[in-house]
């Protein structure tokens, strides 16, 4: 232990209990106003649902601060506890060279990292959805989506870390810079790629058949300059009755995706003024905005681990005795989340900005009461909370709450 650690723990230990309080907050507040539909509601939403929606978002948060616990504890099994070090000695036995030793220490920290995550996953997947009726999720195509997962980290992750791990060794003091122009292309290229690629082997995509819908949203893109690949309707009910709608890609590989679910609960006019919501996106340079505050947050933290890589004192303050460019990896995005978590507000708080930036132009491109109608049942069909705590919306939602976001159109 030494000075660094304490520091690390007071970060750990302060936002752990922050998240609890907020997390606290978040409960009460939606069990005070559990018995009554919010008034702009009343006539949109029965109290039943209202009701659901309380529940299951009061379910959701306990089991989020049974998260914070449990993630919490394996960090600290992690560094001070000796776990990385065990590993790293463990993979050092099999002499490999120092490029396929950092390669496999790496591999084998994610792989572990997904196995204890299992109980959580399954928990969430199989009691809390299960028991609100959103799960559609069997045993089977769990194991399926975990396998898959695991191959694509082989295939994908192995290059990848192995390339990042030859720049960190031989590209000399600004390592750092030529690493994050590597994750930036491959940001890119994943973006690009995943429509493509990798969705499929997860989701079945079929093109929209519904001439009428079809020929409104080719419309509504023809009208804004918009081109994609093509628009298709995902089997999310495979997985979850839950409902969504996006845009994936990058370039000139983008694609619009609807769930199938979705498709079944909206109306036409409903359905492209929620398309215009998302297209908003794309004609307000969200998504590039989004990439470029990421690219600058990224950057900062690779300059700072270029510092950092020879620090005995930051190895040491994490439990770990044996310094490397893959521990110093490992360590700096297994620590990071501890001091980052005060910029989660800034974060959350754009996002919302977004959002609303993304209604005004949907209520330009499509009628304003037809996205108010799509967003309430869409709030109610995936229960999503019309009361949450203020402070704690302020952290963590990335989408405006449902009165504050209904209000603001209404008032256009």
């Amino acid at each position: 232990m030494n000075n660094f650690s304490y520091v690390f723990l007071l970060f750990l230990v302060t936002g752990v209990f922050l998240q609890w309080y907020l997390c606290r907050r978040h409960i009460r507040h939606i069990q005070a106003h559990r018995d009554a539909v919010p008034a702009a509601f009343k006539d949109k939403i029965p109290l039943s649902a209202h009701q659901k929606a309380a529940d299951y978002c009061t379910a959701k948060t306990a089991t989020t601060m049974t998260e914070l616990i449990i993630s919490a504890s394996l960090l600290l099994i992690w560094t001070f506890g000796g776990l990385l070090e065990f590993v790293d000695q463990a993979v050092r036995m099999l002499a490999l060279s120092e490029l396929w030793t950092g390669t496999v220490f790496m591999l084998a920290v994610m792989y572990s990292a997904a196995v204890f995550d299992m109980p959580m996953s399954l928990y969430r997947a199989f009691v809390l959805e299960q028991r609100y009726g959103f799960n559609k999720m069997t045993a089977r195509l769990f194991i399926t989506d975990m396998g898959k997962n695991a191959v694509l980290l082989l295939l994908i992750g192995t290059p990848m870390i192995m390339l990042v791990l030859f720049i960190m060794a031989h590209a000399g003091g600004y390592w750092w810079l030529y690493v994050w122009l590597t994750w930036l292309g491959f940001s890119l290229f994943m973006l690009w790629a995943y429509p493509t690629f990798i969705a499929p082997l997860f989701n079945q995509f079929k093109p929209l058949e519904d001439a009428e819908l079809k020929t409104r949203i080719e419309n509504l893109l023809s009208r804004n300059g918009f081109t994609s690949q093509g628009i298709f309707v995902m089997d999310g009910s495979a997985r979850s009755t839950h409902g969504n709608a996006y845009f994936t890609g990058l370039g000139d590989n983008k694609r619009i995706v609807f769930f199938d679910t979705l498709i079944g609960e909206l109306s036409y006019d409903e359905i492209e003024a929620v398309l215009a919501h998302e297209l908003g996106h794309f004609k307000c340079n969200h998504i590039r905005k989004r990439i470029g505050v990421m690219a600058v947050v990224f950057l900062l933290g690779f300059a700072l681990l270029g510092y950092l890589l020879n620090m005995p004192w930051f190895y040491h303050g994490l439990g770990v005795t044996t310094a490397s460019d893959y521990m110093a990896l490992t360590l700096f995005f297994m620590a990071a989340p501890a001091f980052t978590f005060v910029l989660q507000p800034a974060f959350s708080y754009t996002s919302r900005r977004h959002e609303f930036e993304a209604d005004d132009f949907a209520a330009e491109q499509a009628q304003r009461d037809n996205l108010i109608r799509a967003l309430v049942k869409l709030y109610r069909e995936n229960a999503n909370t019309l009361t949450p705590d203020p402070l704690y919306s302020a952290f963590h939602d990335s989408h405006p709450p449902a009165p504050v976001r209904i209000a603001h159109l209404t008032a256009r």
